[in-house]
C-alpha cells in the first residue's frame, strides 16, 4: 500500500531544504518506499508574510540577508519580535494550512523547520486527525520557548541527548520521542570514496605533508574568512588552507589577491565540499549543525567561535563541541592563530581526531525506520480509537 509523506521546509538558511531533499532521496529508494512531496511553507504562506508586505522582501529572504551581511548580532532581539508576529498570525496560518491539507491529504507530515510546528500540528489535528505529525530537529538542541519543541501531542526526532531531554521536559513521552545518532546530512557524506590525497593536494597547489584546514562559512561565505587568512599569514604556523567562499565572488577575488607565505586554494560555490573535506585535516567555520556534522563525518576536528554574533540556536552547538572534545571553541576568530596552534599540538590533535573518528552519525538511515514506526503507531492509535467509538455507539 502506497504511503504519502509531506516534508515541510523553507529556505531560511540552507539546512532545511538540504535535510528535506536528503530524506526524500533515501525514502523513495527503500524497500517499502514512501511517495514524498516537499512543501515550501514560505510559498504556502506568502499571502500572510508581513515582512514582505512592509518591505517587499520575503521573511526567509530577510533572514538570509542577515546571514549574508553578518548582522547576526541582531538576532536575539529580532527573534522575539518575529515570534510575536507568528503568534499574531497563528489563526490565519492554521486556516491556510487546513485548506492545504484538505486539498492535499497525506499520511504523515514531517516538519524540518522551527517556529511553525504549533500551527502545523493544530491544522492537521483539525483537518486530518489520522495524519501523523513529526518534527525533525535540525539543530543539536532546542532554543526555547516556541522554537522547535512545543507542548502538544506529536512525534519528535532529536539528534542529541540534550534535545531529547528538552522534549521530555515539555511532557513528551518515550513513545513519541526518537533519538537519532546525529544531524541529517546529504547522502554523499555517507558514501566516502578513497582519495589520493597526495595527488589531489598537489593538483590544488598544496603540500602533501603540511596540515590543511578547510574554511567554510555557508553558501555565501563571510568576510571573517579574509581576516582569518590575514591573521594566520601574520604568524609562523606550518599550515595551509582550502577556503570555500560560496556565491560570494567579491570575497573569493579578495582572498585570491592576497600574497600569503603559505599555500591556499580558493573555491567559490561548489557541490564538492565532501571532496575538499577529504583532503583536509581540520575545519574552521561557524558552529552550524550541518558544517560540524559534515566535518566530523570526515574525522576533522573543528575550530568554531561562539559569542554575541553567533545565532542563538547555534550556541549550544559550540558547547556540544567542547563536551564531546572534538575541537576548540574561540570567543572570537581574532584568536584564530592561537586556536590553530593549540589544535595542531600533537597530543591535542590526536585526542580530538580520535574523538571525531569515534562519533558515528547514521541519522539519514535511522530516520526512515523511525517514520515507519511512527506510521505504525499512528495507525494503531486510530484503530483503537475507532474500536472504542464503535463500542460506545453500540
Amino acid at each position: 500500500m502506497e504511503r504519502k509523506l509531506t516534508i515541510v521546509f523553507f529556505d531560511a538558511g540552507g539546512g532545511h531544504r538540504s535535510a528535506a531533499e536528503a530524506l526524500k532521496s533515501v525514502l523513495e529508494n527503500q524497500e517499502q518506499p514512501w511517495r514524498v512531496e516537499l512543501l515550501n511553507l514560505q510559498e504556502q504562506l506568502d499571502k500572510l508574510d508581513i515582512v514582505r508586505k512592509l518591505t517587499g522582501i520575503r521573511l526567509q529572504d530577510a533572514y538570509n540577508l542577515i546571514l549574508r551581511k553578518g548582522w547576526t548580532r541582531l538576532t536575539p532581539q529580532l527573534l522575539p519580535a518575529m515570534q510575536s508576529v507568528i503568534r499574531m498570525f497563528h489563526r490565519p496560518t492554521v486556516k491556510m494550512l487546513q485548506d492545504y491539507w484538505r486539498q492535499n491529504p497525506t499520511d504523515l507530515v514531517l516538519s524540518v523547520i522551527p517556529h511553525f510546528n504549533r500551527a502545523m500540528a493544530e491544522s492537521i489535528r483539525k483537518t486530518t486527525p489520522r495524519t501523523a505529525f513529526v518534527t525533525l530537529l535540525t539543530d543539536f538542541a532546542d532554543y526555547p520557548p516556541h522554537f522547535w519543541i512545543e507542548r502538544q501531542k506529536q512525534f519528535l526526532i532529536c539528534g542529541s541527548e540534550r534535545a531529547e531531554q528538552q522534549a521530555f521536559a515539555l511532557g513528551h513521552d518515550r513513545d513519541h520521542v526518537f533519538l537519532a545518532s546525529g544531524m541529517i546530512m546529504k547522502p554523499k557524506f555517507y558514501q566516502r570514496t578513497s582519495v589520493d590525497r597526495k595527488s589531489e593536494r598537489g593538483r590544488l597547489g598544496l603540500d602533501s605533508d603540511i596540515p590543511v584546514g578547510i574554511v567554510l562559512f555557508g553558501g555565501h561565505g563571510s568576510g571573517t574568512m579574509l581576516h582569518i587568512v590575514k591573521r594566520i599569514n601574520a604568524v609562523s604556523i606550518k599550515v595551509q588552507l582550502i577556503l570555500i567562499c560560496g556565491k560570494n565572488t567579491k570575497l573569493q577575488n579578495a582572498i585570491k589577491s592576497l600574497k600569503t607565505r603559505f599555500p591556499i586554494f580558493v573555491e567559490g560555490f561548489t557541490q564538492n565540499v565532501d571532496h575538499y573535506m577529504a583532503l583536509s585535516d581540520f575545519f574552521i567555520g561557524k558552529p552550524g549543525p550541518g558544517s560540524i556534522s559534515e566535518a566530523l563525518q570526515f574525522h576533522l576536528p573543528v575550530i568554531v567561535e561562539c559569542n554575541s554574533r553567533t545565532l542563538p540556536q547555534e550556541r549550544y552547538n559550540a558547547q556540544w563541541v567542547t563536551e564531546k572534545r572534538v575541537g576548540i571553541v574561540l570567543k572570537s576568530f581574532r584568536h584564530v592563530t592561537e586556536g590553530v596552534q593549540q589544535l595542531l599540538d600533537p597530543t591535542t590533535f590526536a585526542e580530538f581526531r580520535k574523538n571525531a573518528e569515534a562519533y558515528t552519525n547514521r541519522a539519514l538511515f535511522e530516520i526512515p525506520q523511525f517514520l515507519d514506526t511512527i506510521a505504525y503507531r499512528q495507525s494503531s492509535i486510530q484503530n483503537t480509537e475507532t474500536v472504542l467509538q464503535i463500542a460506545e455507539e453500540a
